[in-house]
C-alpha cells in the first residue's frame, strides 16, 4: 500500500482544511481535489511520481470532509464556498496559482473554478467529468423529470435517509461504492433506457450480491471507514444540496473555459455518455482528451500507472518542473 502524508492543518476561508503535502515547497504545486465518497487518501496513487517528476504534491481533505472542518449550514457548501477554500488554500502555501487535478465532485468544482478563478489555475486535469455547460432550466428539475425521485442526486435533495443508512453502517456502503467495473459500457447500453440512468446509492448499498470486485484492501477500506466516522456523511452530502442554490449563482457566468485542460476519461464510467464528452470539446479552448478502456469511475485508483503518465506527459510539455 503506498505510503501517504498525514495532514497539516491550514486556516483558509474561515475554516481549516486538513492537507497531505509532499515534495519540495518550493516546486511547482499541483492540487489535487477529490471527489464523493472520497478522501485525499483517494490520490495516494500520485505522490511518488510527481515528486519524483518534480513537482510539490497538495492534496486537501475538503470542507466536510474527514480532519477538515464540517460547518452546519447547508449554505456553506455552495460553490463559491469550496472555491474560495482553494483560493485561500493557494495563499497559505505561497502560491499564487497551481495545476489543479479534480475527480468526480473535485472536477465539477474544478471546471466552476476554471471559469469563475480562472487566474488561480495554471492548468487544470479533469478526471472522468467532463465540462457541461449551464442550462436555462434547474438542474434538480430537470434530473426529478428525466431520472426520477430514486436517482441519487434527487434523493439527497428530499432527505436525510441516505446520510442515516450510510452513517450507520459506512463499512457496507464504501464496500458497495468502490467496485471494478460493477457494469460495463456494453452491458449498460444493452440496458433499456428507461432503465440506464436509475442509479440508487441505496439500493447499491442494499444488494445481497455486490457486482464487480473490491478495488480496494481491507487496509484501504479501514482508511476510509475511519474518514467517514470521523466526518459522518451529512457534510459532504451537503455538497449536492447546493446544486440548484449553484445553479442560481452563477447564471452570469459565461460558459466558456480559457484554462488548459487534459481530460482523462474512462468508457466503463457508465453515468458519462461519449457525447458528454463531446459536447464538452465546444466549450473548452485549450483540451487534449483521453479516454480509458476497461475503467470505471474510480480512474486514478483503478489504473494509477496509466493516470500518472497522462498526467506527467501533459505536464511536462505544458508546465515543465526543471
Amino acid at each position: 500500500m503506498p505510503t501517504f502524508p498525514e495532514p497539516t492543518q491550514f486556516a483558509t476561508n474561515g475554516i481549516t482544511l486538513g492537507v497531505h503535502l509532499a515534495g519540495d515547497p518550493t516546486s511547482p504545486p499541483v492540487i489535487l481535489c477529490h471527489g464523493f465518497p472520497e478522501i485525499a487518501y483517494s490520490w495516494r496513487h500520485q505522490v511518488a511520481p510527481l515528486v519524483e517528476a518534480g513537482y510539490r504534491f497538495v492534496a486537501p481533505d475538503q470542507r466536510g470532509y474527514a480532519g477538515s472542518s464540517q460547518p452546519e449550514s447547508v449554505e456553506a457548501y455552495d460553490v463559491f464556498h469550496l472555491m474560495d477554500d482553494l483560493c485561500g488554500l493557494l495563499d497559505a502555501l505561497g502560491h499564487e496559482d497551481a495545476v489543479f487535478v479534480g475527480h468526480d465532485w473535485g472536477a465539477l468544482l474544478l471546471w466552476q473554478m476554471a471559469l469563475m478563478r480562472p487566474e488561480r489555475m495554471r492548468g487544470y486535469i479533469a478526471l472522468n467529468i467532463p465540462f457541461a455547460p449551464r442550462r436555462d432550466i434547474d438542474p434538480m428539475v430537470m434530473s426529478r423529470q428525466v431520472l426520477g425521485d430514486d436517482f441519487y442526486i434527487v434523493n439527497f435533495q428530499d432527505s436525510d435517509e441516505a446520510d442515516r443508512a450510510f452513517d450507520a453502517n459506512p463499512e457496507r456502503f464504501l464496500r458497495a461504492m468502490y467496485r471494478r467495473l460493477p457494469a460495463t459500457r456494453a452491458a449498460f447500453d444493452a440496458t433499456p433506457p428507461e432503465a440506464r440512468h436509475a442509479f440508487s446509492m441505496l439500493r447499491e448499498m442494499r444488494k445481497t450480491e455486490l457486482p464487480g470486485a473490491p478495488l480496494f484492501d481491507d487496509e484501504e477500506l479501514a482508511i476510509y471507514v475511519k474518514a467517514f466516522r470521523q466526518s459522518g456523511f451529512t457534510p459532504p452530502i451537503n455538497w449536492y444540496r447546493n446544486w440548484t442554490r449553484n445553479w442560481a449563482l452563477t447564471e452570469d457566468v459565461e460558459q466558456r473555459v480559457r484554462v488548459p485542460t487534459l481530460f482523462i476519461g474512462a468508457d466503463d464510467d457508465v453515468l458519462i455518455a461519449p457525447a458528454h464528452i463531446e459536447t464538452m470539446r465546444r466549450y473548452v479552448d485549450d483540451l487534449e482528451v483521453h479516454v480509458l478502456e476497461n475503467c470505471g469511475h474510480w480512474t486514478q485508483q483503478e489504473h494509477p500507472d496509466t493516470v500518472n503518465q497522462l498526467m506527467l506527459d501533459w505536464l511536462g510539455k505544458r508546465y515543465p518542473a526543471r
